[in-house]
């Protein structure tokens, strides 16, 4: 199963449609966690995503991708998603 990331798009926007339409509450900082303000862009949590897809169609700035599909150029975003989860 692949799970999902989010790459540069996000940054900067942080638009959380994404996090509305998660059935595993996976996308994180939401709006209510402490962490929002000060985070640059949101993140997938890859031990909890459960690859269903829904955040892709749902995001307006279209960074949310299957981990086997990520653009060349955003590639290490796989990484710093996984990382920021590994706090």
């Amino acid at each position: 199963m692949s799970v999902y990331i989010i790459a540069e798009p996000c940054i900067g926007t942080k638009d959380t449609a994404c996090v509305a339409v998660c059935p595993v509450d996976c996308i994180h900082p939401r709006k209510d966690e402490d962490e929002y303000d000060a985070s640059s862009q949101l993140y997938i949590d890859p031990n909890t995503c459960i690859g269903c897809g829904l955040c892709v169609d749902e995001c307006p700035v279209k960074a949310i991708f299957c981990e086997d599909n990520v653009p060349p150029e955003w590639a290490h975003y796989v990484k710093i998603n996984s990382d920021h989860f590994a706090q």
